[in-house]
């Protein structure tokens, strides 16, 4: 599984940081950074929350 980013409809809320914050942060300025893209069974659960929970669905688990 991977979790990806449509970086157009980002708009920066750290919603998503705050739910999986060592699969992404966000940089200095504002922009969400992916820190892995391939998740595992550990990282399941915290990469489906931050999708719940983005305002804008710029998140989405493939």
């Amino acid at each position: 599984m991977r979790i990806v980013l449509d970086r157009p409809r980002c708009e920066g809320h750290g919603l998503c940081e705050e739910a999986a914050p060592r699969l992404m942060h966000l940089d200095d300025d504002g922009e969400l950074v992916l820190d892995r893209e391939e998740i595992d069974s550990a990282d399941a659960a915290p990469a489906n929350a931050a999708v719940r929970v983005c305002p804008v669905a710029a998140l989405r688990i493939a």
